[in-house]
C-alpha cells in the first residue's frame, strides 16, 4: 500500500489486482498476463494511430519539418511494440498460422524490392507497374525469399529514413523523395498504404486480447498449466533464439549493417532494449503504460518464488542486468559490432548475450519449479 500511496503522490496511476506474494496462485498469474498483454497492445495499436497521422500529416504537406515529425512518431511507436514482442513464440493471435506478424514485422529488408537506392534509381515496386493495394502487397511480402519484405514497420522505416549510407548517423531520405523526385506520388501512396495496412494488423491482435469477448484471451484464461508453459516459452524464446540469437549474434558474427533490427533509422540498439523490457515486464506482472499508469498483478516471479524464492531471485537478477546492459550499448548499433573480440562495444554487446543466456538458463529452472520439464527457446 505504501508503494501505491507513493505512485499516487507522484501523479503516477497505479492499477493493482491486490494480489500479495504469498497467495498466488496459477489462474491469477494467467488473468494478469491477459491484462497486461491486453494494455500493452493497446499501447502499440495507439502509438502506431499517433504514427499514422504524423505520416499522413507529412504527406499532406512534405517538408523536412513534417519528415522528421514523422520519424520521431516511428521512434516512439517502436517502444511500444518492442515491448509487446514477449507475447509471442507461442502461437497466439500475432504469430499463429493465420497471424499477421510476417506482415508487421518482418526483417532484414531488400531495400531494392521496395524502392530504389545507390547504384539501382529505378529497382522496386514503387518503380515499377504493380499495383500499390493491400492485396498485391500482401501478395508480395516475402515472395521469392525472406528478404523480399514488402510491408511492415521496416518497410514504413526505409520509406521514411531511405538507406543507411553513413558510419554515424541513420538514413538520410531527402523529403523531395515525395515531391519532385521520381514516382513521388507512388512513393507516398505506398508509405501511406502499409502505414494504414500495419496500424488494421495491431487492431486485429489488440482485439483478440480485449476483455470479455469471445476471443483469444477467453481461451487463454482457461488454459491453466498449458498457459504458463505458453508464458514461459514465449520469455525463453525472445530471450534465447530470437534477441540473443537472431538479432544480436548474428550481427556479431557478420559485422554487417543489414543484419541489424532497425538499420535505416539506427535504432536497434532501442530495440534490444525494449525487447529486454518486454520480458521482465511478464515476469513482474507489472507494465508502465504510456499514460504512466502502472499496471500490476499477480507475476509468474511470485508464482515460482513460493516454489524457490533462490530460482526467482536468480531470473530477476538477471533480467535486471539485461536491461542494465542492453541500455548501455552505445548507438548506432552498426558501429558497436565492428572490430576484434575486445573491441570496447562489442564487449558492450556481447554482455547483453551473456545476460539473455543466463535468463534464459534460469527461466528453464524456473519453468521446472512449477513441474514444466521441457522448455523450447529456440526460434
Amino acid at each position: 500500500m505504501k508503494k501505491i500511496a507513493m505512485a499516487l503522490l507522484l501523479g503516477v496511476a497505479v492499477y493493482s489486482t491486490g494480489v500479495s506474494a504469498t497467495d498466488v496462485d496459477q489462474q491469477q498469474v494467467v488473468k494478469q498476463y491477459s491484462v497486461l498483454v491486453s494494455a500493452s497492445y493497446q499501447d502499440s495499436l495507439s502509438s502506431a494511430r499517433d504514427m499514422q497521422g504524423k505520416i499522413n500529416a507529412f504527406l499532406a504537406a512534405p517538408s523536412p519539418q513534417t519528415l522528421k515529425a514523422a520519424q520521431a512518431a516511428w521512434l516512439e511507436a517502436r517502444e511500444w511494440y518492442g515491448q509487446s514482442e514477449a507475447f509471442r513464440f507461442y502461437g497466439g493471435p500475432i504469430d499463429s498460422e493465420t497471424g499477421p506478424e510476417g506482415f508487421i514485422n518482418a526483417w532484414p529488408l531488400d531495400e531494392a524490392y521496395i524502392d530504389g537506392v545507390k547504384g539501382k534509381p529505378k529497382a522496386g515496386i514503387i518503380n515499377s507497374k504493380a499495383a500499390i493495394t493491400e492485396a498485391k502487397l500482401r501478395s508480395l511480402n516475402e515472395r521469392g525469399g525472406e528478404e523480399n519484405i514488402a510491408t511492415g514497420w521496416h518497410a514504413i522505416e526505409f520509406l521514411l529514413w531511405g538507406q543507411d549510407l553513413s558510419r554515424d548517423s541513420a538514413g538520410q531520405r531527402p523529403f523531395t523523395d515525395y515531391t519532385t523526385a521520381p514516382n513521388a506520388k507512388r512513393r507516398g501512396e505506398y508509405l501511406k498504404l502499409v502505414t494504414q495496412m500495419l496500424v488494421d494488423d495491431l487492431a486485429s491482435v489488440e482485439k483478440e486480447w480485449q476483455p470479455n469477448q469471445q476471443n483469444f484471451r477467453a481461451q487463454f484464461e482457461q488454459g491453466g498449466n498449458d498457459s504458463i508453459k505458453k508464458i514461459f516459452t514465449s520469455l525463453g524464446t525472445l530471450s534465447r533464439g530470437e534477441l540473443a540469437g537472431e538479432r544480436i549474434e548474428v550481427a556479431l558474427d557478420t559485422q554487417n549493417q543489414e543484419d541489424e533490427h532497425s538499420c535505416f533509422s539506427d535504432n536497434t540498439h532501442r530495440d534490444i532494449v525494449s525487447n529486454a523490457k518486454g520480458i521482465q515486464n511478464v515476469w513482474e506482472g507489472r507494465f508502465v503504460r504510456r499514460s504512466g499508469e502502472v499496471v500490476a498483478g499477480a507475476s509468474l516471479k511470485q508464482l515460482v518464488a513460493q516454489k524457490s524464492a533462490a530460482v526467482a531471485d536468480a531470473v530477476s537478477s538477471d533480467m535486471a542486468t539485461s536491461v542494465k546492459n542492453a541500455e548501455a550499448i552505445v548507438a548506432p548499433f552498426d558501429r558497436e559490432i565492428i572490430g576484434k573480440k575486445d573491441a570496447p562495444g562489442r564487449k558492450r554487446v556481447l554482455a547483453v548475450v551473456d545476460a539473455l543466456k543466463n535468463q534464459t538458463k534460469n527461466l528453464v529452472e524456473a519453468a521446472k519449479a512449477l513441474g514444466i520439464k521441457r522448455l523450447n527457446t529456440s526460434v
